[in-house]
């Protein structure tokens, strides 16, 4: 007699996550498992119907900034709205534990500015029921989730408990204070963490102009961590201004400590080359039995530019903060003053770093109700103008009028020095490369990547005009197995029996992220910018349906992860 299953999804063209050829088949789940794959026999209590649609694993997210909405929320968005079923927190040296009560403004100010999080969202929304950081593991797994969280020790913080003023000051470390961090390290991981993440990037500061804690740490500080943790991998980002020294001292740590360690691979417009330096660096590391691997966004990374957000081209002029302060509606009727914008018009900002990243005329562009994140040149900003017979900075004043003041321009920074994805393809089919960066929960009124899974799968396997399509197969699986196995997570991250049911049903051919919206859904009414998404028909956490046509279902089987997994 055919055994009655939790859910059956019939019929759909299963991308299994393994790289092979997609195949039509049956999925039955039973117990949070996968126990069947094929021509399933048995009814399901539920069934969806997945004819004409696609089967895959969930997708695992390796570096998001979640760590203070997991504390007061429950649905993982905006990354959970895009077929993620697993994301990693406590990337880039920044989060909340361990942390000591008379220390928490110190790092609520850090991720304040590192991270872009108001800290009056943080204060109202933090409830800082932990002190430790496996206090803080504690208190995420008495929570449900619409998707699983996997958290890591973060750098930061530790310096911060340990060393308070000096920490935040980046004195060097002592003997005790390397030796306590360490010990707090290994604790962390003892209690579930997947690794430990550390910053050395100038960009990461706090709002009033002070460098994270971890920026120049030095290497013996973060040699003895390293040998400490015992497990998990270490996360990095570095500016590589010396590129060949920095990767040795990376080398050393990861030889010394066993451990493996990701590291940000991006290509910066100042130094358009110097990613393959680096890489070349991680591919010599793996030739000799190290593994260390390059993470890499499957599109630019770049700022968007709008009037009801944080950042436009005309902040840096002088006018600008006859506005700036004003609510939404007062700001629109000033800026629809003739007079106001011929003012505006005419001033610039005497910031040359604030206007190269936001009057660059000709690498700013619309980011339209569907959004090219491989835009051509004759769609900028300063195309349009010419066109238009009419200056730049007037062309991107209008635009940024259009849908009632809520229009939206992009400047991609990163990834993006030739004006085409070319490098970005190369990083992402490199063997010693994994996908990331998306930042889900961080700059939340700068950026809106956490929907880089859906378009990783739109553009790369689908709508690309400028260059070479990807196989679907093989992208699902960057998005899934090849980052659950550099977890340690061997549960997940396939269509197969005995693993995981973290699953989603997708409509390939209505798949899109819509346009970035402004959304004031955060604690104390906090401002963020989110993607919606079309197409994911269902999305499947243990067994369980979280979401179902673009509609979160209430459920919530999401729980924290400690410690790796077996397959």
């Amino acid at each position: 007699m055919a055994m009655e299953l939790d859910l059956v999804i019939r019929g759909g063209m299963v991308v299994d996550g393994s790289g092979g050829a997609p195949f039509e088949a049956d999925v039955g789940v039973a117990g949070g498992r996968i126990v069947a794959v094929g021509d399933v026999a048995g009814r399901g209590v539920e069934e969806i119907d997945a004819r004409g649609r696609i089967v895959t694993p969930g997708f695992v997210d390796v570096h998001t900034h979640y760590d203070a909405q997991v504390t007061w929320g429950n649905h993982i968005t905006p990354s959970s709205w895009n077929g993620v079923t697993t994301v990693l927190i406590g990337n880039c040296g920044v989060g909340f534990a361990p942390c000591l009560p008379e220390r928490r403004k110190m790092l609520v100010e850090l991720m304040e500015g590192v991270e872009d999080i108001p800290e009056v969202v943080l204060t109202e929304g933090l409830p800082w029921n932990w002190e430790s950081f496996p206090e803080f593991l504690d208190a995420l797994a008495a929570r449900g989730y619409d998707a699983d969280v996997a958290a890591q020790v973060p750098h930061a913080a530790l310096r911060v408990h340990v060393m308070g003023e000096r920490g935040a000051n980046r004195e060097p470390a002592t003997a005790a204070d390397r030796a306590e961090m360490a010990r707090l390290a290994g604790e962390g991981i003892r209690a579930g963490a997947l690794g430990f993440s550390t910053s050395r990037t100038l960009a990461h500061k706090t709002l009033d102009g002070r460098h994270t804690p971890t920026l120049r740490a030095e290497e013996s500080e973060l040699a003895e961590i390293a040998e400490a943790l015992g497990g998990g991998w270490m996360q990095v980002i570095s500016d590589f201004e010396d590129v060949d020294a920095e990767f040795a001292m990376l080398r050393r740590l990861a030889a010394g400590s066993g451990r493996a360690m990701t590291i940000s691979l991006l290509q910066r417009e100042q130094r358009p080359e110097a990613w393959r330096r680096i890489l070349g660096h991680i591919e010599a590391a793996n030739a000799a039995g190290q593994r260390i691997l390059g993470q890499v966004m499957a599109r630019p990374v770049g700022v968007m530019l709008g009037f009801e957000i944080s950042q436009n081209p005309f902040i840096g002029c002088p006018s600008w903060q006859e506005v700036a302060g004003l609510g939404f509606a007062q700001k629109m009727a000033v800026l629809r003053e003739p007079g106001f914008r011929a003012r505006l018009l005419a001033e610039h900002t005497s910031d040359p770093n604030l206007a190269h990243r936001l009057t660059t005329w000709e690498k700013i562009f619309p980011i339209g109700e569907t959004p090219d994140y491989e835009p051509a040149p004759e769609d900028s900003v300063a195309a349009r103008a010419a066109r238009a017979g009419i200056e730049p900075a007037a062309m991107a004043y209008d635009l940024l009028l259009e849908k009632g003041g809520r229009a939206i321009l992009y400047r991609p920074i990163i990834n993006y020095a030739a004006g085409d994805l070319g490098a970005v393809q190369e990083m992402m089919q490199h063997p010693n490369t994994i996908m990331g960066l998306g930042d889900g929960g961080a700059h939340v009124s700068i950026i809106c990547d956490a929907s880089a899974p859906t378009t990783m799968i739109t553009h790369w396997t689908r709508d690309r005009r400028r260059g070479e399509r990807l196989p679907l197969e093989w992208v699902i699986r960057r998005l899934s197995r090849d980052n659950a196995v550099a977890l340690g997570l061997l549960d997940r991250g396939l269509v197969a029996v005995g693993c995981k049911a973290d699953l989603n049903v997708i409509d390939y051919d209505r798949l899109r992220a819509h346009a970035p919206e402004v959304r004031y859904d955060l604690p104390a009414g906090g401002r963020r910018l989110v993607q919606r998404t079309e197409g994911y028909v269902a999305t499947v956490v243990s067994g369980v349906v979280v979401r179902r046509d673009g509609e979160a279902t209430g459920a919530l089987p999401g729980r924290l992860i400690r410690g790796t997994r077996t397959a």
